[in-house]
């Protein structure tokens, strides 16, 4: 034991004679969230670019080189063709820290970039971008057709059924919420999907209600109009009666001149026509 202290100061003594070190290259992970269409920032988090510094940005998982900075080279490029031309007029390099912005970004630049800086020092660190889409306005419709859309509960309180819509979205979460609490909520991960949420809530109800669309960086939110929405249905109704009651009208108008043009001054007509307009009486009573 005492000899492998020795053998340990004696090494310790030599490399430091020596002015011999050990450095581990620095490796750190970053990710960044932006929206589609929107610019990004990758930063290098140096204040400037030494003489000697060496910079690659490198793209996904075949590390496709797009941006190389070398001041004792010269060199300061983006390579915008590679891969597959899809950052064409996209990349910006600042001047003085090296930090890469990438313009106008769309979900196929959703991948891991490498940065790494080379010099007097070695630096590698990634970065993670999720690119999210924008997201569409929710829809709020009433189902006149449901069976509970005039429900009734043991109390004598009549319901409304409505249903939060919203198509083509991915990597969201639809929610309803009464005030600022949360009453139920559906999440997806896939792509170009459909998603509904039903709410039932009392006609009289004075509460403050919303559905909610959202991803890790953005929502949309829309709010309920109860007195609007939970009175359509009964609206529709008194249109579409009104409508067979004017029907049945015009029959009845149909049906007098074609009994005074066959039958004209008969008793046997009379009878009949005493009868259509009591049925007329009958509908416009109804209607009103």
């Amino acid at each position: 034991m005492c000899c492998f202290f020795v053998t340990v100061a004696y090494l310790c003594n030599y490399l430091s004679l020596c002015k011999i070190s050990f450095y581990f290259p620095g490796v750190f992970g970053e990710s960044v969230s932006v929206m589609e269409g929107d610019s990004v920032t990758l930063n290098t988090d140096v204040t400037e670019i030494l003489e000697d510094d060496n910079i690659l940005w490198k793209f996904g998982a075949e590390k496709a080189l797009i941006a190389e900075i070398s001041r004792e080279k010269q060199i300061f490029f983006t390579y915008d063709n590679v891969p597959d031309g899809i950052f064409r007029d996209r990349l910006k390099l600042e001047n003085q820290t090296g930090s890469l912005t990438i313009k106008n970004i769309t979900s196929e630049h959703a991948v891991l970039y490498e940065l790494q800086i080379s010099g007097a020092k070695l630096t590698s660190k990634t970065f993670s971008v999720s690119v999210y889409a924008r997201l569409p306005v929710t829809n709020i419709t009433r189902d006149c057709s449901s069976s509970s859309s005039s429900s009734s509960s043991s109390s004598g309180s009549s319901y409304c059924s409505l249903l939060c819509s919203v198509a083509n979205v991915g990597h969201v979460t639809l929610s309803w919420y009464k005030g600022n609490s949360l009453l139920s909520s559906i999440s997806v991960s896939d792509l170009s999907i459909s998603l509904s949420l039903p709410l039932e809530v009392e006609y009289q109800d004075k509460n403050t209600y919303s559905c909610v669309l959202n991803n890790p960086i953005s929502n949309q939110t829309t709010h309920l109009n109860i007195t609007e929405l939970c009175h359509t249905c009964a609206g529709m109704e008194v249109m579409i009666l009104m409508c067979i009651c004017w029907s049945y009208l015009c029959l009845f108008n149909s049906i007098q001149v074609y009994l005074y043009s066959t039958f004209h001054d008969t008793n046997h007509c009379k009878a009949t026509l005493q009868k259509i307009k009591f049925l007329q009486y009958l509908v416009v009573a109804y209607q009103w």
